[in-house]
């Protein structure tokens, strides 16, 4: 519900931010199926794999903060690559309040591929995970 035009909130009003639970429905990839709900770290975890499939402003249902930008990477310059690669990949996950930090990464680049593991920090703990980006044809 919005705020009626010209309306004042009160400064003195007491509001309290709370932490929305992160309770989804868990996707079995493989199978392409749901495998019923997964909260908290698992679903920091798949959410991480989604945002990294995504490629940010292809999709109109997603808004323009959803998704990473990996594409056209490959090919370019091996260092653009690494420093790119990095920066997009954190600012990707960061969008997502639940991630705090991405940290500890590992690229390797071997012709028309690159493969970047790393650390994603969570309000639920840490876990490592990792990208292949290709390029695409």
């Amino acid at each position: 519900m919005a705020t009626p035009e010209g309306a004042i909130i009160p400064a003195e009003l007491d509001v309290e931010e709370e932490q929305q639970p992160s309770l989804t429905y868990g996707i079995d990839f493989e199978r392409g199926r749901i495998r019923g709900m997964i909260d908290e770290l698992e679903a920091v975890k798949q959410a991480v794999f989604l945002i990294l499939q995504t490629e940010r402003y292809r999709y109109l249902i997603y808004s323009a903060d959803y998704g990473s930008e990996l594409e056209g990477l490959i090919g370019r310059d091996p260092l653009f690559v690494r420093s790119e690669l990095k920066r997009r990949i954190r600012e990707a996950l960061l969008q997502d309040d639940r991630i705090e930090d991405v940290t500890n990464f590992d690229i390797q680049i071997n012709g028309d591929s690159a493969l970047v593991r790393f650390t994603v920090v969570s309000v639920f703990g840490d876990f490592e995970a990792e990208q292949e980006v290709t390029a695409v044809v």
